[in-house]
């Protein structure tokens, strides 16, 4: 009995928000060390900006969305159903390591989990945002919805930058800043066995 009340709150949680896939690819990295380790990562971690990075997270979000004129010629967006895709790439170590590099690999990767997770719930958070801010839109005497729309495109921007400096931030005092949780994460690798 309490499983099904779990699911069926879980059910009635999730039907109002993004229908939302999460998928997770990894990709080799090869080494006997932690340096090592890291350096295969340097190699063949995800290209974002033309430079690698160790983890990433990004999305791919589309929209089923019902824009209705009224009687009055305003039109309002009646549905705004928001359909999202978060995909998180990490690196993966072979599963021979010696046992000491193999428990910092493991304390690293989770420490990589737990930093792309905050970006996950970022993305998640500002999906919200544009659903809680489209649906119901409505312009006065818009009968091609022309300036419904282009409300929405300007929250669109306004959000999306906002998004991505947020995160920039937040990689910039986990990873590069002194203090910073993913960076004491990776010196802990590379100095480690």
């Amino acid at each position: 009995m309490r499983c099904t009340l779990t699911a069926l709150t879980l059910l009635a949680t999730t039907a109002a928000q993004a229908e939302t896939t999460q998928r997770t690819v990894t990709y080799p990295v090869h080494g006997r060390t932690g340096i090592a380790l890291y350096r295969s990562i340097g190699e063949n971690g995800p290209k974002i900006g033309g430079r690698r990075t160790i983890a990433h997270t990004g999305f791919d979000l589309t929209w089923t969305r019902d824009y209705r004129v009224q009687p009055d010629g305003a039109c309002r967006l009646a549905v705004a159903r928001p359909h999202l895709v978060v995909t998180t790439t990490v690196p993966k170590a072979p599963a021979d390591l010696p046992p000491a590099l193999a428990a910092s690999w493991s304390r690293f990767a989770e420490g990589i989990r737990t930093h792309e997770r905050v970006h996950a719930r970022a993305i998640a958070a500002m999906v919200a945002r544009i659903e809680a801010f489209s649906t119901g839109l409505t312009a006065p005497a818009d009968p091609d919805c022309t300036r419904v729309r282009q409300k929405l495109q300007a929250f669109l921007a306004k959000t999306i930058a906002r998004h991505r400096a947020e995160s920039r931030a937040f990689d910039k005092a986990d990873i590069a800043e002194e203090g910073g949780t993913m960076r004491q994460t990776i010196l802990d690798l590379v100095n480690g066995p």
